[in-house]
């Protein structure tokens, strides 16, 4: 290990001289103080500063409090600065919302509004009475309406009516820039002042491009080709210098193009002539770019204002912003990168003409989320969890769910009178209470439990029936399936006000849930086509038992793996969630799948699930749940002919963390992976092992990042972990907390 030590010790060093090297490259000061004074040391005409504090999202209370004082700080530097004879043109302050508050997302606007709206409001009346420019950063798309939501309250608040120097970045590469700033020229006018507007192509687009996809969105937010980006920027631009003064545009690009046809652009409007008080149009760069390009513009425009985006801090907060810079810079289709190899006349090619030649197409090779798994199968249709519209829709299917109790009986295939004389004694039984396990007191509605005779005739149909769905084409069972996941993706919302009342999965779980059903039944029917033909055996009757933790995606997974492979299925859901498995089934019987190809069975205590397994017209058995169980079925089946068995059981999923890994994505994928689904499936994380070094940073980021985690009631918008399942699952967990509060946590102190 010390042989280890050393012979690292010569790449660390190296590593951290290239860290300072990029650092000085990239970072304008390690203070606000060092920053003024290089700026001061550095004064030229019409040259300008915007100091941004160094910093990514805050993950806790305190990181927030942290920015915000840096924040603070640096106004009232620059506000010195300004008093001290500086012109308040010359200096600005940017901030990033999201450092303001650990939890800048849609689903907490209530606390946003509540809780940093205040400290928002504070800072821009200490730069409105020090005279110092503020901006607001701008954000991934997801926080567009928020981000204007905040500054709207802005504009209203009666002491910054009257100020001029209040700035928002737009990007231009959203589709929605243009009515952004239609939006921000109505603000303008109707609060009687100007505002001003740094327009940037944006700085996320491979994120916003990845997470459109995942989340399975209709488009994506931003253009596919930057020629699409640089027409619309000029489009906004053009927007911005014909407000009449109302947007005071900043222009920020590091492109020639670009650059020269804002100047073109800007002639025929006067943009760059300050006007009385309010300043003209200006071009802002980012600090340690784009300097020969701006040093040749002050050659030919010397009264051209040029303002430079200062980042401020030290080297610790440089690897994020770092990484930023060299995807955005890195891309080939961006022009510093294509400016180290290109002729000048490709530089200078007209961005205009080539959005004309592309036709407003997207690009090929960037599949829109629909298309993802194209030509194999359609992707599942998600929801914008941060589009108003689509969540007041989830929150009318969670109404309407609630106007009448729920029944739940058992779905079985005619077979005769037998059956219905079964059904009928079913039907007199007392139905078991299905409540709503985060209110015990809301009943959702009842179930009516499968008995031995019921069962029985589930057996005899599904016996009678399997060799008709054995012999049926492979193409029919495929587009069944595939019927059945455009009536599950028709019917989403109701589904996830089922899954959300009967398993307590938040919102946002439980659409991701819809979609992984939606997803199973598509993705087992393109590999039915793929795999099988009209000669492949299949077993006969299959019995299906799943667990409540995964009521609908794992339920419907099993199944429709089961059917696509000509079987026939005896379902058996978790007691705790029938609900939701009698409306996947209901609406698969509506796609067409015989109801003899697909029965459900509901029971309890474990009675009917191994009667089924025990039986001998079943030929298969898919288990997902308790390790112990997946053993009693073992054991069962093992005392006839060999069936298969296909068991997905519980473990031990462990995280390991080194010191190459970014602390907030850490924390940020262990929040996700421990508490979602309130942790209550065999995919959560259970362990988290850190590397020693990085231990002291990472843990109490954690746990801030964990006491703003929001519990309750999980069809609400804001709620991050829900209820456990029921009182069984509450009292284990309660017992393992007793054990653990008597054991030692760490047995080796970590380093301080």
């Amino acid at each position: 290990r010390a042989w280890a030590r050393l012979a690292a010790a010569p790449i660390r060093a190296g590593l951290r001289a290239a860290m300072g090297a990029l650092g000085a490259r990239f970072i304008f000061a390690p203070s606000i103080e060092a920053a003024l004074r290089r700026a001061q040391r550095a004064a030229a005409p019409h040259r300008r500063y915007s100091f941004d504090m160094l910093g990514e999202a805050a993950f806790t209370a305190a990181d927030a409090e942290r920015y915000r004082g840096a924040y603070e700080r640096a106004i009232r530097a620059v506000g010195a600065a300004i008093a001290h004879g500086g012109d308040a043109d010359s200096y600005g302050v940017s901030i990033k919302l999201s450092a303001l508050h650990p939890r800048y997302v849609f689903s907490q606007r209530e606390r946003v509004m509540g809780e940093l709206l205040p400290r928002l409001q504070a800072l821009a009346r200490l730069a409105c009475h020090l005279r110092v420019p503020l901006t607001l950063d701008a954000e991934e798309a997801e926080r567009l309406e928020l981000s204007l939501d905040l500054l709207a309250a802005l504009l209203a608040d009666p002491q910054l009516r009257d100020w001029p120097a209040l700035g928002l970045a737009v990007q231009a590469y959203q589709k929605r820039a243009l009515a952004v700033l239609d939006y921000l020229l109505a603000l303008a006018r109707s609060r009687g002042c100007p505002l001003r507007v740094r327009l940037v192509k944006g700085a996320y687009w491979d994120s916003e491009i990845k997470l459109t996809q995942l989340d399975g969105l209709v488009d994506f937010p931003v253009y596919t080709r930057r020629a699409y980006t640089d027409v619309a920027y000029l489009a906004c631009a053009q927007r911005l210098l014909s407000s009449a003064g109302w947007l005071v545009p900043q222009f920020a690009t590091h492109n020639a193009r670009t650059l020269a046809d804002v100047l073109a652009l800007a002639d025929g409007f006067d943009g760059f002539e300050t006007r009385g008080n309010h300043p003209g149009a200006e071009f802002q760069r980012l600090h340690g770019m784009g300097e020969p390009l701006y040093r040749c513009l002050a050659q030919r425009r010397e009264r051209t204002a040029v303002r430079v985006y200062a980042p401020v801090g030290d080297a610790g907060a440089l690897l994020p912003y770092l990484m930023r810079r060299l995807l955005e810079n890195g891309a080939s289709s961006s022009f510093v990168h294509r400016a180290s190899h290109l002729a000048a006349a490709a530089l200078a090619a007209d961005p205009r003409r080539s959005a004309v030649r592309q036709a407003g197409n997207p690009h090929p090779r960037i599949a829109r989320p629909a298309e993802l798994f194209a030509p194999e199968r359609r992707n599942s249709a998600g929801r914008d969890l941060s589009d108003p519209l689509q969540w007041s829709e989830l929150m009318a299917a969670l109404a309407r769910s609630r106007t009448a109790p729920i029944e739940v009986r058992p779905l079985v295939a005619s077979v005769g009178e037998m059956m219905r004389a079964a059904a009928a004694a079913v039907s007199r039984s007392a139905g078991r209470p299905i409540r709503n396990p985060a209110d015990q007191d809301e009943l959702i509605g009842r179930v009516y439990e499968a008995d031995a005779p019921l069962t029985e005739q589930a057996l005899q149909a599904a016996a009678r029936f399997a060799p008709d769905w054995a012999d049926s084409p492979v193409a029919m069972r495929a587009a069944l399936l595939e019927h059945g996941a455009d009536l599950f993706q028709r019917e989403d919302a109701a589904l996830v006000a089922r899954i959300v009342r009967e398993a307590g999965r938040t919102v946002a779980d439980a659409v991701a849930e819809v979609r992984e059903a939606i997803d199973a039944l598509r993705y087992y029917a393109a590999q039915s086509r793929a795999h099988f033909d009209e000669d492949t055996r299949s077993l006969g009757p299959v019995v299906c038992i799943s667990p409540w933790n995964f009521p609908l995606a794992i339920f419907t997974g099993q199944l429709a793996a089961a059917l696509a492979a000509g079987n026939v299925v005896l379902a058996k859901p978790a007691e705790q969630t029938p609900a939701s498995a009698a409306l996947a089934v209901q609406l698969l019987h509506a796609a067409g799948v015989p109801d003899a190809a697909l029965q459900l069975l509901p029971g309890s205590g474990g009675q009917i699930g191994m009667a089924l397994v025990a039986d001998a017209r079943v030929k298969g058995v898919v288990f997902t749940g308790s390790t112990a169980t997946a053993r009693r079925i073992a054991r069962v089946l093992a005392s006839r002919e060999p069936v298969p068995l296909i068991a997905e059981t519980g473990g031990q999923n462990a995280m390991i963390v080194d010191s190459t890994a970014l602390p907030e994505q850490v924390v940020c994928a262990a929040l996700r992976s421990a508490f979602n689904s309130a942790g209550q499936r065999c995919s959560s994380l259970r362990v988290l092992c850190l590397q020693r070094e990085i231990a002291p940073v990472i843990l109490p980021m954690l746990e801030g990042a964990m006491r703003e985690l929001c519990i309750g009631d999980p069809a609400r918008l804001a709620t991050d972990v829900g209820p456990l399942i029921d009182e069984a699952a509450r009292q284990r967990i309660e017992a393992y907390l007793a054990r653990r509060s008597t054991q030692v946590r760490c047995r080796t102190p970590l380093p301080p």
